[in-house]
């Protein structure tokens, strides 16, 4: 949540008035973030450490510079199932020349005052579009469960789910039923604290719950499953661009994922801050200014 502003004429003075609840909040939105940003970043198959670098740079550059006084910019899994298979089809070198391409697509339609015509698309075709791919990662990370690895296509996942099941032996403990007991604490954490959270603690959310719950149990049990590792410096996932970078920006397979991204990206986005703007009667979203 950004700070409020006072508007003056041809000033813009920010306010402190509601600087301890803006503090609260901000608190809450990081700890709700950093396991997105790793959680959606392995969705996404890239490293964990570059879902936090993506949400640093989100959280510092996108808030101050958006167009939605009230929307968070942070990890969203809509596109975690697009970004999965790039990465796998065309490899991570070209995951920079396609956000590229889409950013400036996006900054571009902003420009040229396009932010109002996603208004125009129906909802109903946003939610069915983000449901489908919502189906797709369940489906994907449904085998992330068992500490397997997802298959290359929905399809597959979704046959082979009924086979991580019934391969389970509970007389036979291993790593996948250890990770699955967990999977299952993780879910049992987060829907129980939403049922049965107390109101001193309505601003701690449930993902965080789940995480830390299933955290401990595994480091207190000393279980042998896989964990999220994450280098002693998150700059270490810092690359510099490959050679022959600067000319997949023409490769037409590039362009196509570019403006697939800046589409689905934008109305997202967009659809999301007029969500908010209906929940209040504060200053309104300037629809190209969240574009650029």
């Amino acid at each position: 949540m950004k700070q409020e502003a006072i508007e003056r004429p041809g000033v813009s003075i920010p306010s402190l008035k509601f600087f301890g609840r803006d503090f609260t909040a901000s608190i809450v939105v990081f700890l709700v973030a950093m396991p997105l940003c790793m959680g959606i970043a392995v969705a996404s198959g890239v490293a964990p450490e570059k879902g936090l670098i993506t949400g640093i740079i989100g959280g510092i550059v996108v808030g101050a510079l958006a167009g939605s006084p009230l929307q968070v910019s942070g990890p969203a899994a809509g596109l975690a199932v697009i970004v999965f298979e790039l990465v796998r089809d065309k490899g991570l070198s070209a995951l920079g020349p396609i956000l590229i391409l889409a950013g400036i697509i996006q900054v571009v339609a902003g420009i040229f005052k396009l932010g109002g015509w996603f208004r125009a698309i129906s909802p109903a075709v946003v939610h069915g579009m983000l449901a489908g791919i919502g189906v797709l990662i369940v489906v994907g990370q449904f085998h992330v469960l068992f500490d397997a690895k997802p298959f290359s296509s929905g399809p597959e996942n979704l046959a082979e789910m009924p086979g991580r099941l019934l391969g389970l032996s509970f007389s036979n403990i291993q790593a996948t039923e250890l990770a699955f007991f967990l999977a299952l604490v993780t879910i049992g954490a987060m829907l129980g604290w939403e049922k049965f959270r107390p109101n001193a603690l309505k601003l701690v959310p449930a993902a965080l719950v789940g995480v830390v719950a299933a955290t401990l149990l595994s480091v207190g049990l000393g279980l042998d499953v896989a964990k999220v590792v994450v280098p002693e410096s998150i700059l270490g996932a810092i690359a510099p661009p490959e050679a022959g970078f600067m000319s997949r920006f023409l490769e037409p397979s590039i362009i196509a994922a570019a403006l697939a991204i800046a589409f689905i990206a934008s109305a997202e986005t967009l659809l999301s801050a007029a969500a908010v703007d209906k929940m209040h009667d504060g200053v309104r979203t300037d629809y190209n200014k969240e574009l650029r």
